[in-house]
């Protein structure tokens, strides 16, 4: 008897579009080997699993309530096996304020950065002055808990105002020192280093649009043209990342390289499976097939993680 496979996709982030690409593309390589079936988790997604009753459910949901814990609290409460990482870790990595105290703890490079609560609104001008004091400009705007580059904003002085309002319904803003230099992404999978990457946007930086959309033609360098030794450091600050968090599966952190330092700006615990995805094109690179690297991912599923 085939394996039954439940594929979580869509959800409730401002990432719904992008799970449901993830979520086609798991599905497309999987459907001949397993049971599988897509469903949204919404409209008593409970008993619907509890009918279905899955082996493992692959998690292919970005952002909240699919990113952060929630899900897999409730997968863990029901004892059915699922992909990526746990409660804790997911909490963890997709609060941008937390997981760069963990960072800071262990000694591993973050850019600066302060928080602006919804309170600071009433002037911002004041904000403005804090920020200019404390970091400098430019600056970096990103709500603590989206992914996907969702409502971040590269500010000076003169446009940073406006790039506040845009977010203000956002309860806690990260205001973060911009490091320039090069787009580097890590992947790790299972406690070991897969590979690296090294992005060159079109855009400002690599955002939305440059991570999803095809025609914004960012480019993307396999080999990266690093020494050796560089590369090995860069893999091994991801490698801490992933286990410091208490990571599962595959995960892919982003960092900047600037004047010969990383920077680590986050951990992704559950990076995109599109065709424009990076973790499956570090794998192909490092010849492991697309098919092989989800199926490594349903075989490493588990209740306790």
């Amino acid at each position: 008897m085939k394996k039954k496979i439940l594929i979580l996709a869509g959800g409730y982030s401002k990432e719904r579009e992008i799970s449901f690409k993830t979520a086609a593309a798991v599905y497309k390589q999987i459907k001949n080997d397993y049971r599988c079936k897509i469903i949204e988790p919404k409209n008593g997604f409970i008993k619907k699993i509890r009918k279905i009753k899955p082996n493992v459910v692959f998690n292919a949901l970005h952002g909240r309530y699919g990113e952060d814990g929630y899900i897999q609290l409730i997968l863990e409460n029901e004892k059915i096996k699922y992909t990526h990482s746990g409660v804790k870790a997911s909490s963890i990595c997709i609060n941008k304020l937390i997981s760069k105290k963990i960072f800071i703890k262990n000694k591993i490079l973050t850019p600066k950065y302060l928080i602006i609560k919804s309170n600071f609104y009433s002037n911002l001008n004041n904000v403005v002055n804090i920020i200019k004091k404390k970091i400098k400009f430019p600056v970096v705007l990103k709500p603590t808990n989206e992914g996907s580059s969702v409502g971040v904003y590269i500010c000076d002085k003169q446009n940073i105002i406006k790039n506040l309002k845009k977010l203000k319904q956002e309860k806690e803003i990260l205001v973060e020192e911009y490091i320039p230099g090069r787009e580097i992404q890590v992947a790790i999978m299972g406690n070991k280093k897969l590979g690296t990457i090294e992005l060159v946007p079109r855009r400002k930086f690599y955002d939305y649009k440059a991570k999803y959309d095809k025609k914004a033609k960012t480019k993307h360098i396999l080999p990266i043209s690093l020494p050796s030794n560089k590369i090995k450091e860069v893999e091994n600050i991801a490698l801490r990342a992933h286990k410091i968090t208490g990571c599962r599966g595959v995960t892919r952190s982003d960092f900047r390289f600037d004047n010969n330092k990383f920077y680590l700006l986050e951990v992704n615990t559950q990076p995109g499976m599109t065709e424009l995805s990076l973790v499956p094109e570090i794998a192909k690179y490092k010849g492991l097939s697309f098919y092989s690297l989800i199926k490594w991912i349903i075989d490493d599923a588990s209740i306790d993680r």
